[in-house]
């Protein structure tokens, strides 16, 4: 697209919690836009395949340990400079009844959920605010807007998420930092779970998903969205 109206104000991007739905269809459309991109996940050697065809580099993080996530901006700035867009898409879910949960592994899924957020906000003002711009887009869930029975770990993560996400905006967009919480309200497609033929477009399509994390990034200051809500036009609310 060469209308400059419809340009993505960012030179660079890193992506964190990169999987094969959200996350990589972003890659691709940023990718498509010119930008050199950053993607990182636990096991960077998963992103393989999408680092070949995109062009993105690829980085190991657990974004749970707030040395490896300061690590992995600062391999950033070698890499790309320091990244004027910033999204988290790291998430754990942990089922079950409250009574039966095993406290360890909810520690685990809020680390990932919540505390891995942060540590990457942190990290990523730390470099925009000297700047005075940037963009931060936190996936959020459903569940960070109402909380379900045998979900309760991520329901936690993601009501913290928005949170952060409703604090770190109001902080930083008067600093030139456009912070934005997405709602991803319903499921996303994969390949491996196509939509039923007499339901077509029931999940979200995380092309058009993708879609709509750019239009977030192309809105004029003048009108800053900290909150998005995406949801399939069956999907109840």
């Amino acid at each position: 697209m060469n209308d400059k109206s419809h340009a993505i104000p960012y030179r660079n991007a890193l992506i964190i919690g990169t999987g094969p739905g959200i996350s990589a269809s972003v890659t691709r459309m940023l990718r498509a836009a010119g930008l050199p991109v950053v993607i990182a996940a636990r096991d960077a050697g998963k992103l393989a395949t999408l680092a070949k065809e995109t062009g993105a580099i690829a980085l190991p993080v657990d974004a749970t340990d707030a040395a490896q996530v300061e690590r992995l901006f600062t391999e950033t700035d070698a890499r790309i400079g320091a990244p004027e867009i910033v999204v988290y898409n790291a998430s754990r879910r942990v089922p079950g009844p409250i009574a039966e949960l095993d406290p360890a592994q909810v520690d685990a899924a809020l680390a990932v959920s919540a505390l891995g957020a942060f540590y990457s906000v942190q990290q990523a003002a730390k470099r925009m605010e000297p700047a005075g711009k940037g963009a931060i887009l936190l996936t959020g869930a459903t569940a960070g807007v109402k909380g379900f029975a045998l979900s309760a770990p991520f329901a936690m993560g993601k009501f913290a998420l928005r949170g952060l996400a409703q604090s770190a905006a109001r902080e930083l967009a008067p600093k030139g930092i456009h912070v934005a919480h997405i709602v991803v309200d319903g499921s996303v497609r994969a390949g491996h779970r196509p939509d039923p033929a007499d339901r077509p477009d029931s999940t979200l399509d995380p092309d058009a998903i993708a879609e709509s994390y750019l239009a977030v990034l192309r809105q004029h200051r003048s009108a800053w969205s900290w909150e998005l809500e995406v949801r399939p036009w069956v999907e109840k609310f």
